[in-house]
């Protein structure tokens, strides 16, 4: 039976690579591309589809509007909470909204997703959640305390909520990738991406296909006893 598939995030380069990954790799399966504003790319991927891509109207910070996307799929196999953001700041500089935004945006839209997911997936017996968190949760730099205590707690999320629903068949992971290639903010100049470039031993940030090619296998049938990893992408910063 083909699978319904929801990636949050769904008009950023990593979404729509994973979406994309998805539609390439899983030719019976249903994407629904959640997205709040900035829709053309996601449309354009929804037009390329052949009517296997279909947009979800999603404010990841609103449970009221996950239950609504949850009930306009139907069913729902696989979640990938995928959407967020950041807004850097020094913590001395970093005004109170700054902090409560990252949260909500990263962490509490996480809760959410899978919260709404699991409504479904508990009566279905089985499901995945992927959760995409960062390599800053791990190995965070100056300037992003509220991001990476974000998607620090993605983490933690990801560990305990796995204990939790794994007798039902459910699989919860996260992903943490580091530097994406069309991910990284617009204003970097040449010299701080070559100078990020000569951190990493492969010398290149990853390309979005080669994250979701592991968002699709933890996703996977093949990852039915991988539960409450969290798995650094990061071309051996680390």
């Amino acid at each position: 039976m083909p699978r319904n598939i929801l990636i949050t995030g769904a008009n950023g380069a990593l979404g729509l690579a994973i979406g994309e990954y998805f539609l390439s790799h899983e030719p019976d399966a249903i994407i629904h591309l959640g997205v709040r504003e900035r829709r053309e790319r996601a449309e354009s991927l929804v037009e390329r589809s052949a009517g296997r891509a279909r947009l979800v109207t999603l404010e990841i910070t609103e449970p009221e509007a996950w239950k609504a996307a949850i009930t306009q799929i139907g069913t729902l196999d696989v979640l990938v909470n995928n959407a967020g953001f950041h807004d850097d700041a020094l913590l001395a500089n970093m005004k109170p909204d700054q902090w409560s935004r990252v949260l909500d945006g990263n962490l509490s839209s996480v809760f959410h997703g899978c919260q709404a997911a699991l409504s479904v997936m508990m009566r279905q017996r089985g499901g995945r959640i992927v959760n995409i968190a960062s390599l800053s949760a791990i190995h965070p730099p100056a300037g992003q305390t509220n991001y990476a205590a974000a998607k620090a707690g993605v983490v933690g999320l990801t560990k305990s909520l796995a204990k939790e629903s794994a007798r039902m068949g459910i699989t919860v992971n996260a992903v943490l990738p580091g530097y994406i290639e069309g991910g990284l903010p617009p204003e970097w100049s040449a010299e701080h991406l070559k100078g990020l470039k000569m951190q990493l031993p492969m010398r290149r940030f990853a390309r979005p296909a080669e994250v979701a090619a592991a968002v699709f296998f933890l996703a996977s049938p093949d990852a039915s006893y991988i539960t409450g990893t969290a798995l650094p992408i990061d071309g051996g910063m680390i």
